[in-house]
């Protein structure tokens, strides 16, 4: 009896359930989970920059192509108009043989002086009739490039909508991170997630300064995704808006904007240069010197300022 109850306590003991027990995260796991989910963010962005510049390129094309199009299709009807009246012409004139007209002449030489010109007549009639086969195969590739780029527009709309969707779920799942922290917690990260914004006291010259202090003028502004101020920017949108002021248009896209300047090493950057960051480029900041930047962060950290190595860097451009 007593091993029976004693290999009953044993059971009982083995059938209690037991709850793993996790420490909370603490807040620097929390600060690198919420800058991943941001970073994801803005790598779509920035291909959703790009998707724009695309369909802004094709929808331009495709006007274009529409109307070289509409050009080609009236050569083609005033052509085939010219070419039927001709052969029409030539039909009614072959209805008795030239050996025929010859012969009922009243003038032989004067026939075949007209022979003469019926011949040349013909040959234009056959230069026409090629011509008018080469422009409506002209007209013919026009239709198909037509087609082809309205193709790709609605593909590109929808590399647009796709990654749109992806910055708004990890934006989203970014917010839902910081949502379960308490409230001293999320003072804690915003507190750490805060660049220190003293300014090197560096000169700048020629028109980089007129990129910088705008830049420099914007610092603690708000990042929004796709934005591009007065009181808001994203990384490339900051950029560009900068080297407006200058007189230099950049495109909206940290990696269209790396092939709008002349190539510099790390060791030789200037004030105004355009620093590039992440494989593929996803993020772009002004330098400003002193070894620091000025760009648009994240949405946890806006318009701030940071070392020019705080991230990983891929690079380094001189627009102008």
């Amino acid at each position: 009896m007593t091993g029976l109850l004693g290999i009953a306590a044993i059971v009982s003991v083995s059938l209690v359930p037991t709850t793993p027990t996790y420490a909370d995260p603490d807040i620097d796991e929390v600060k690198a989970r919420v800058d991943t989910l941001y970073h994801q963010a803005e790598q779509a962005q920035e291909r959703y920059n790009d998707a724009k510049l695309a369909l802004d390129d094709l929808e331009a094309d495709l006007a274009t192509l529409k109307k070289d199009e509409k050009a080609q299709q009236a050569r083609v009807e005033k052509m085939s108009g010219a070419v039927t009246e001709g052969m029409a012409a030539q039909y009614e004139g072959q209805s008795i043989s030239t050996t025929g007209q010859l012969v009922l002449a009243d003038d032989p030489d004067q026939f075949l002086s007209e022979l003469t010109t019926l011949d040349s007549f013909n040959d234009a009639q056959a230069e026409a009739v090629a011509d008018f086969s080469r422009e409506a195969d002209k007209l013919d590739a026009r239709r198909a490039a037509t087609k082809a780029s309205a193709t790709e527009l609605a593909a590109t709309e929808k590399t647009l909508l796709k990654e749109k969707k992806k910055v708004d779920a990890k934006l989203a799942e970014a917010k839902d991170v910081l949502g379960k922290l308490e409230e001293k917690e999320r003072e804690r990260l915003d507190s750490a997630s805060r660049s220190d914004t003293r300014l090197p006291n560096v000169p700048v010259s020629g028109r980089a300064s007129a990129a910088v202090n705008y830049a420099l003028a914007q610092v603690g502004d708000a990042y929004v995704y796709g934005a591009a101020g007065p009181d808001a920017f994203d990384c490339s949108g900051l950029t560009m808006m900068a080297w407006a002021q200058a007189g230099v248009s950049l495109p909206h896209s940290s990696s269209a904007q790396q092939g709008s300047g002349t190539p510099v090493s790390s060791g030789n950057l200037q004030p105004g240069d355009l620093v590039f960051y992440y494989q593929p480029v996803s993020h772009v900041g002004i330098y400003i010197g002193g070894g620091r930047i000025v760009h648009a962060a994240n949405p946890s950290t806006g318009v701030t300022v940071a070392g020019v190595f705080s991230m990983p860097y891929s690079g380094a451009v001189r627009p102008g």
